[in-house]
């Protein structure tokens, strides 16, 4: 077969470090796969792996990718000529294929196993700090912290590519984009070369598909309730085309749902702007990508567009910033709310008031929210009389002992207090080290990454990239135009967004993104007129302290709204319940929009 007719198949059987044991075997038993990719990595993981390691040496890896997936399909991997590649590595790529190797020697299975490093730049650190131009975090232009954990640089494909192009079954890597293990494979397969963008955008998007797993067959859709057999949802699979363009679905007779809507809700999921999103291959323009069905389960994508990347890698660094914690109670019975929150408030003034008794400095923060009385909606709240609320205090300190002494004040809510106060959780809650992400770009050229085969080391040439293309992006961020709104010269109803929207929301740091796509096309301009930036940003002005920018991606029918300061600080050091924002789209589904009656009876 010409790599002009070739079709590459390629299953995505996890999506983070805890996705569900079931997806391997799955995609290696439905026979529509030729490469298996794996995703774990999160900057929390990283700081858990990092830690795990300093324990144990031999550790620092996504244990479970050793000991349950790839112990379970190990044979059937190899017998069926499968390649795997896997981000499994964390902070240890050479200990997990050490482990995974002795898997394969106790199951007789031989195995050449290819391993990535080069990503792990904390050894810079102390050089970095002393830079001149200082080095500065990317949202927030912060100085380098003092207590640096881990720094990982985001690599890109071609260390894959080599990898398999040297004839590995297995590819272990670090850190690198999430992406990379799937373009790593189509570059191999169609020896796309590094500057051919728009193939590489098109690898990209295939593999930002896959990465979160079967949130691209069905998983945290908009109309979760139209998705079939939640209990045997399939992991997804994209067939991919030597042009670039690709077919996603998944395997024959399991459950779950493959539109474009579904689709096109994954590739909105944490982009930022979709016409520059920042990759180390390419930057991706993802705003004319174009989906069709073409037939069941199965959901054509083209038009992703692509050009030469940054000279830059973008770093993901963690610190130690003191310790957090979190301490849960139920509260039963009429005016369940009001109690809960005079509760919480109690608490943090007693023990405030014994911080200072004790000679400790008062919290660096503190939060209370009220689950089940829908506090994360703010003013649009409407369970203000909910008779069952979990009551749920946060606080961070610099010192440990602090919140112990917080945890010890909580359990005496039970006899002090609310009536109907119990549930404390399972115990006395503990305190734990507070790890924020510190994200920076470093110049290409003091990474070096390294790819690992049969004993032999071989340095990765990577192409420098421009300074330029970065100032293009930046010159191009622009506030979105004044729209006429097409309901106001009509007879018109209100409902909520819902009724006229899918939507997807996720993190970034402490950037949350919202894609909102229009249900019909002929919805798009009411859309448009109303979802402005200032309208989003005052719906959400009870949990977004920055800016609010909206990007338009007509392909598909869509806008990404990037919010900043929205996540308190972001998944690893805020307080808050929904720590990674996945719950802000649903909120942001529930704003009023106007809509001319004729286009509601359309549809």
């Amino acid at each position: 077969m010409t790599a002009k007719n070739k079709t590459v198949r390629i299953g995505g059987a996890s999506g983070f470090w805890g996705d569900s044991s079931v997806g391997a075997p799955q995609l290696v038993a439905s026979g529509q796969i030729d490469y298996l990719v794996f995703d774990y990595l999160a900057e929390l993981t990283m700081s858990i792996l990092a830690g795990a390691r300093l324990k144990k040496p031999e550790l620092g890896y996504a244990t479970d990718f050793v000991t349950v997936a790839m112990r379970a399909v190990l044979r059937d991997v190899i017998d069926k000529g499968i390649r795997v590649v896997s981000n499994a590595g964390g902070v240890n790529p050479q200990g997990c294929a050490d482990a995974l190797a002795a898997v394969a020697a106790e199951l007789g299975v031989p195995l050449r196993i290819a391993v990535v490093t080069g990503d792990d730049v904390l050894p810079l650190i102390p050089g970095l700090r002393e830079a001149d131009p200082p080095v500065r975090q990317l949202q927030s232009g912060a100085a380098m912290p003092a207590k640096v954990l881990t720094a990982n640089a985001y690599l890109g494909a071609l260390p894959v590519k080599a990898a398999l192009d040297a004839g590995a079954q297995v590819v272990i890597t670090g850190r690198c984009v999430d992406s990379a293990v799937t373009l790593g494979i189509l570059m191999h397969e169609f020896d796309w070369a590094p500057d051919a963008y728009e193939q590489l955008a098109a690898g990209s998007l295939a593999g930002h598909i896959l990465e979160c797993g079967c949130q691209a067959t069905g998983g945290l859709h908009t109309d979760w309730d139209t998705v079939p057999d939640w209990a045997h949802i399939g992991y997804p699979i994209v067939e991919c085309q030597q042009d670039g363009g690709f077919v996603v679905t998944k395997p024959a007779g399991t459950g779950g749902k493959v539109v474009p809507a579904v689709v096109g809700e994954q590739m909105l999921y944490e982009i930022g702007d979709p016409g520059a999103y920042l990759l180390p291959d390419v930057i991706c323009d993802f705003t004319q990508v174009r989906m069709a069905q073409a037939g069941e389960n199965r959901v054509e994508v083209q038009g992703a567009r692509g050009r030469a990347p940054t000279d830059t890698y973008k770093v993901s660094a963690t610190y130690l910033d003191g310790f957090k914690t979190s301490a849960h109670m139920t509260i039963i019975g009429f005016d369940a709310a009001a109690k809960a929150q005079r509760t919480g408030e109690a608490i943090f003034t007693r023990t405030s008031e014994l911080l200072k008794e004790n000679g400790l400095e008062p919290y660096t923060e503190t939060n209370i929210e009220l689950i089940g009385a829908e506090s994360c909606y703010g003013p649009h709240a409407r369970a203000s009389q909910a008779r069952e609320v979990v009551l749920r205090l946060s606080a961070t300190h610099v010192r440990k002992e602090a919140l112990q002494l917080l945890a010890r004040e909580v359990a005496p809510a039970g006899t002090s207090w609310a009536p109907g106060t119990t549930g404390f959780g399972g115990g006395r809650a503990s305190a734990s080290p507070s790890i924020r992400q510190y994200a920076f770009l470093l110049d290409k050229s003091h990474v070096r990454p390294v790819m690992h085969l049969g004993g032999q080391a071989t340095d990765i040439a990577v192409p420098p990239g421009s300074g330029d293309a970065l100032r293009a992006v930046v010159a191009r961020s622009a506030p979105s135009a004044a729209q006429a709104d097409p309901a106001d010269a009509a007879d018109c109803v209100e409902v909520p967004l819902i009724r006229m929207a899918f939507a997807r929301s996720g993190d970034k740091g402490d950037i949350s993104n919202i894609g909102i796509i229009a249900r019909h096309p002929e919805w798009l301009p009411v859309l448009r007129a109303q979802l402005t930036e200032v309208a989003v940003a005052g719906w959400l002005a009870h949990l977004v302290k920055g800016k609010v920018t909206r990007h338009e991606v007509p392909g598909i029918g869509a806008f990404n709204f990037v919010c900043e300061s929205a996540l308190g600080g972001g998944g690893m050091a805020t307080l808050r319940n929904d720590s990674l924002g996945k719950g802000m789209a649903q909120i942001v589904l529930g704003m009023p929009v106007r809509i001319p009656v004729r286009l509601l009876l359309n549809h």
